[in-house]
C-alpha cells in the first residue's frame, strides 16, 4: 500500500508540472508554444509513462484474474481456441508475441498491454484535458490506473473509448466507429459505446428526457429479457456468478458528487459547451445505469465508459468558475474527495474482486500455478 500512495503522490506531483493550453476552444491535439515548456512537458509525461509503464509490466500474480489471463494465454498457446472465451484480437495478439519471444512469455503480453493502455489514457488526457495535472490526479485517485491491472482487455478499450471521445465532439463519426471496432475486437463490450455517446452528444430537450426517463422504468420489470440479452452477448456468462448484478454505491456517489458540482456552474460550464454538456449527460447516463440496471452483470464495466469521463469532466467545469475563492474552495474540496476514494480504494485492494494488493514483481516471486498446471 505504501508502494502505491508513493507511486501515486510522486506521478502526480510531475503531471502538476505539465502545462496545456484550455481544451475549451477545441477538442484536439493543442500544442504548447516554448521550447522551455515543452521540454519539461516531455519529460514530465516521458517519465510518468516510464513510473507507471514499470509498476504495472513488472507485476506477477496482481490482479483478480492474473492466474486466469495465463491460463487463457496457455490455451492459445496450446491452440485449445475452443476452451478461451476471449475476443479474436486479444487471442491474436497472444498469439503473436509468443511466436516472436519464441516461447510462453505472459510476462511480455502484460507488458504491451500495460504500454499501450497507459499511452492511450495518457494522451487522452494531454490532449483532451483543460488541465492534465488534474485529471491525472483524479486518474490515479479514483483507481483507475491500478484497476488496469485486472481485465487488462477491458482497460485497453476503455482507454481506447476515452480517447474516441475527441473524435465525437468534432463530429467524425467515422473515425469514433472504427476505433469502438478496434476495442471491441479486444473486449467486445466497447461496442456500448457507440449508442451510449450518441446519446450523450445530444442536446436533449425535456419532453426527450421525459421519455428517455419513462423508457428506463423497462429496466425494472423487463429484468429477465435484459437478461436474456446480456446471455446472448456473453455466452460463457450464462449459469456463472457473473450474472449476479449488485449495487455500485461508490460509483452512485461519485456520479451525484460530480453532477450536483456541476449543476451548480451549470449555466457557465456546462449549458453553452458542447464537450461539458457531452460529460453531464454521460455522468447522468452512468447514474441511471447504476441505479437502474444494478441487476445486471458487471453493470460497472459498462457504466465506466460514461463516467470515465469524470477526470475530464471536473477539471473543464473547474476551469469556467471566474470567482477564484470559489474556485479554491472546490479545487481543496475535490482534492480532499478524491483523496479519500483513494484511501477507501486502497483500504478495498486487497479484496476478491479486486486483489491489486499486495503487490509482487517476477524478480522477487514465482507464478502460482494455473489450471493446466494442476491438471
Amino acid at each position: 500500500m505504501v508502494l502505491y500512495v508513493m507511486i501515486a503522490a510522486g506521478t502526480a506531483a510531475l503531471a502538476a508540472l505539465v502545462e496545456t493550453a484550455p481544451a475549451g476552444g477545441g477538442t484536439g491535439y493543442r500544442e504548447v508554444r516554448g521550447s522551455r515548456r515543452q521540454v519539461r512537458n516531455g519529460l514530465c509525461l516521458f517519465t510518468v509513462f516510464i513510473v507507471l509503464f514499470a509498476l504495472s509490466a513488472c507485476r506477477m500474480n496482481v490482479g483478480n484474474d492474473y492466474a486466469k489471463y495465463v491460463e487463457f494465454m496457455h490455451l492459445i498457446a496450446c491452440g485449445a481456441y475452443e476452451y478461451v472465451p476471449t475476443e479474436a484480437g486479444f487471442n491474436l495478439l497472444v498469439a503473436a508475441v509468443y511466436r516472436l519471444a519464441g516461447g510462453e512469455n505472459f510476462l511480455l503480453v502484460f507488458a504491451v498491454f500495460a504500454f499501450f493502455t497507459l499511452w492511450l489514457f495518457l494522451k487522452a488526457m494531454y490532449e483532451q484535458s483543460d488541465s492534465f495535472g488534474w485529471s491525472f490526479f483524479l486518474f490515479m485517485a479514483f483507481g483507475f490506473y491500478f484497476s488496469t491491472f485486472n481485465t487488462v482487455r477491458y482497460y485497453l478499450a476503455l482507454a481506447l473509448a476515452l480517447y474516441s471521445i475527441k473524435y465525437v465532439l468534432k463530429g467524425e463519426w467515422g473515425k469514433f466507429i472504427l476505433l469502438v471496432l478496434l476495442g471491441s475486437l479486444f473486449h467486445k463490450s466497447m461496442l456500448v459505446a457507440i449508442p451510449l455517446y450518441f446519446l450523450a452528444s445530444l442536446a436533449w430537450k425535456k419532453w426527450q428526457m421525459g421519455l428517455m426517463a419513462l423508457f428506463c422504468t423497462t429496466f425494472f420489470f423487463l429484468q429477465d429479457f435484459y437478461l436474456k440479452a446480456v446471455v446472448f452477448l456473453y455466452p460463457s456468462y450464462e449459469d456463472t456468478e457473473y450474472l449476479e448484478g449488485g449495487i455500485s454505491w461508490f460509483n452512485i456517489l461519485r456520479c451525484l458528487g460530480v453532477l450536483v458540482f456541476s449543476l451548480l456552474y451549470f449555466k457557465q460550464a456546462v449549458e453553452g459547451s458542447r464537450r461539458n454538456r457531452f460529460y453531464f449527460f454521460c455522468n447522468l447516463g452512468a447514474l441511471v445505469l447504476y441505479t437502474c440496471c444494478s441487476f445486471l452483470p458487471i453493470i460497472t464495466r459498462i457504466g465506466y465508459y460514461l463516467n470515465v469521463t469524470q477526470i475530464l469532466f471536473i477539471p473543464a467545469v473547474l476551469a469556467k468558475i471566474g470567482d477564484k475563492r470559489q474556485r479554491r474552495f472546490w479545487s481543496a474540496a475535490i482534492g480532499l474527495a478524491a483523496a479519500g476514494y483513494f484511501v477507501l480504494y486502497l483500504l478495498r485492494a486487497g479484496n476478491d474482486g479486486i486483489r491489486v494488493l499486495p503487490y509482487q514483481t517476477f524478480m522477487f516471486h514465482d507464478m502460482v500455478p494455473i489450471l493446466s498446471d494442476v491438471n
